[in-house]
């Protein structure tokens, strides 16, 4: 009976609300060159198990590289299982919001389901170029162990840069590591973030040969046009 009351209620309560794009979308991802270099599967939404990224330390250094505060609204791009996202939703508290985002169904569906209990969280379907978030609505951005999986990072970055508020700052996580193994070396990354117009303001080593690299995004007006964007070739990365 108990089951039947509860498979009754699921039927009244409808589909689970699909998490869904806040923003127009920006410019397609055919406007810009692909990246001269591998791009790795998504295998996992996740990079390691939380108990061992909590007994690192993870959150907690780049909260300090990225300075979260309370209030501000900050956006998990690729956010995955939502490691970040269920400890980034105190520490910006009732005042902040935070934006999980992700381009993978069941990911979503996850997502969904953890953060339900969470009133400052909102989970948004982005594009693999293009996060879909509003214009100026963004205080800080992280991507957490999945720039090297971006088919198309200079869409992404072009697209998230309207997004950002003056003074915001977009942090990459990521192995010291070439794409195919899952990382990215910071030399490439620079490469690509200042070929998009970004401006690097900080450099965090972490645990287990990883690191947090902190850029400013380009303001609207000086963002490079698509078509002026030239691919970084590191042959470090071709092995």
């Amino acid at each position: 009976m108990i089951r039947i009351l509860a498979l009754l209620a699921l039927i009244l309560a409808g589909p689970a609300r699909a998490a869904e794009p806040l923003a127009p979308p920006g410019a397609p991802a055919e406007a810009f060159p692909k990246p001269d270099r591998p791009v790795a599967e998504i295998v996992a939404p996740r990079w390691s198990s939380e108990a061992e990224r909590d007994r690192d330390g993870e959150f907690a250094a780049v909260a300090r590289g990225m300075g979260f505060k309370a209030g501000e609204t900050v956006a998990d791009i690729g956010a995955g299982s939502g490691y970040y996202v269920v400890r980034l939703s105190p520490l910006v508290g009732p005042g902040g919001r935070v934006l999980a985002e992700d381009v993978t169904p069941e990911y979503l569906a996850s997502l969904e389901k953890r953060v339900a209990a969470l009133a400052n969280v909102t989970v948004v379907r982005g594009e693999p170029h293009d996060p879909r978030l509003p214009a100026n609505s963004v205080d800080a951005a992280i991507l957490v162990h999945m720039y090297h999986e971006i088919t198309q990072p200079f869409g992404l970055l072009h697209n998230l840069a309207p997004a950002m508020r003056p003074g915001g700052r977009v942090g990459i996580v990521d192995a010291d590591d070439i794409p195919s193994r899952h990382g990215t070396p910071p030399a490439l990354l620079r490469c690509e973030l200042k070929a998009a117009g970004y401006r690097e303001t900080g450099f965090h080593p972490l645990k287990g040969g990883a690191y947090l690299a902190v850029f400013a995004a380009p303001a609207p007006d000086r963002q490079p046009a698509p078509e002026t964007i030239r691919p970084c070739r590191d042959q470090a990365t071709h092995r």
